[in-house]
């Protein structure tokens, strides 16, 4: 099933954001609003994006889900 215009400028959004969000522009919430999106629902996207991104790092860095001599939870 392909995707719709929105969810596809959604995807681009919290891609771009994940990647490089300080090349993040006023033109990115734009291309969401073009599709359907209001301030609302941006503000939303953006702090999923956010919060998953975030989420992922700290996990990351503590080695939650690793398990062998890698890790970072050695308990000291």
């Amino acid at each position: 099933m392909p995707l719709s215009d929105a969810d596809r400028a959604m995807l681009d959004y919290t891609v771009q954001l994940t990647k490089a969000a300080y090349r993040m522009t006023a033109d990115d919430c734009d291309r969401l609003r073009a599709v359907g999106f209001d301030d609302t629902a941006i503000l939303q996207i953006t702090l999923i994006a956010a919060w998953f991104n975030y989420i992922n790092r700290v996990a990351d860095a503590l080695g939650v889900g690793k398990s062998g001599p890698d890790t970072n939870t050695t308990g000291s």
